[in-house]
């Protein structure tokens, strides 16, 4: 077996370890860093860990303390935009999820993925809004980042947001 991983190929049989593989690493061969996890708006806590799962709640596309965009899409925010808002919600989520266990190299798989994407009438693209989240999940734990999905329109988000995005992760 080989000890290399390249995202997106290793086997779900044989599951990387901690010690050669690091999503940490992954993220910053991308160019991304992690910022601090964002701190709960209203009345919640940003997870809830039972046993080996992990909940995170809804992230919203915050960079430097201010939303990417606000707006329906693709009204008010473009298709392609609102990709990038959900992959800055995963990139938001994944703070929060190495807040919650210490290391993404905790990370066994991404169970699943919720979408919320702000829609203005009869926009049915919420699924390549949300590819945005999905795309980046797998290039960062491969085959562990695949996940159920869902991707759902909504009139209105948090703050005017046009993207929330919720994670369920089983750690180790």
């Amino acid at each position: 077996m080989s000890t290399t991983f390249t995202p997106g190929t290793q086997s779900m049989t044989t599951p990387p370890t901690a010690t050669w593989f690091d999503p940490e690493a992954v993220l910053r061969d991308l160019g991304i860093s992690l910022p601090e996890a964002p701190k709960p708006v209203a009345a919640y806590i940003p997870f809830r860990r039972s046993g080996n799962l992990v909940y995170v709640s809804g992230q919203i596309p915050m960079r430097d303390g201010a939303l990417m965009a606000k707006g329906a899409v693709p009204a008010e925010v473009s298709v392609e935009d609102a990709r990038l808002c959900a992959e800055r919600c995963v990139i938001n989520a994944l703070a929060v999820v190495k807040a919650a266990v210490g290391s993404l190299a905790a990370v066994r798989q991404i169970v699943r993925v919720g979408v919320f994407v702000c829609s203005s009438p009869g926009f049915t693209d919420q699924p390549k809004v949300a590819n945005g989240a999905s795309e980046l999940l797998v290039k960062v734990f491969g085959e562990r980042g695949q996940h159920a999905r869902a991707a759902v329109g909504s009139i209105a988000l948090p703050l005017g947001a046009p993207v929330e995005v919720e994670l369920l992760v089983e750690v180790g």
